[in-house]
């Protein structure tokens, strides 16, 4: 039975799975940055009343499944972590003191889909996800390396 959360006039269960990248998909989701876009992303989702469920920090995307309250919506709350995100990582790794116009990180639009009654099968392919995508480098690069591949 889905945990069911409450507005004044509303019992909702609205959770989505939602995957964003950086700028021309640069591999720069790593250390220290890693450890601060967690804790941001969490801290960010609270102002607006949203929880993460589950997330993990790709080194060229971002997965999260999120839990957002019916009077918010989707894009509304993704270009609110983006753009608070970002303004964020300029003034903590690129040391600006305020935000200039044309401050980017992630690039535009993301992918969206609802959760639904599948919830524990996408929070598992969230947290598998790093797994994946190693493993499907590992058979590509052995595809390659053989001769006639070429």
């Amino acid at each position: 039975m889905p945990d069911y959360k409450s507005l004044s006039h509303t019992r909702w269960d609205c959770k989505y799975h939602i995957v964003f990248i950086p700028k021309k998909r640069q591999k720069v989701i790593y250390g220290s940055l890693r450890k601060f876009l967690g804790s941001i992303f969490h801290d960010l989702a609270k102002r607006k009343g949203c929880e993460i469920v589950e997330g993990h920090l790709m080194r060229d995307h971002v997965h999260i499944c999120i839990s957002i309250p019916p009077k918010y919506s989707v894009s509304n709350v993704v270009g609110y972590l983006k753009g608070k995100c970002a303004i964020s990582i300029a003034r903590h790794f690129k040391g600006r003191q305020r935000n200039f116009n044309g401050e980017h990180f992630w690039a535009r639009g993301y992918f969206v889909s609802t959760v639904g009654l599948d919830e524990e099968m996408v929070k598992a392919y969230i947290r598998d996800q790093e797994k994946n995508d190693e493993s499907h480098d590992q058979l590509k690069l052995g595809w390659d390396s053989r001769p006639w591949a070429q």
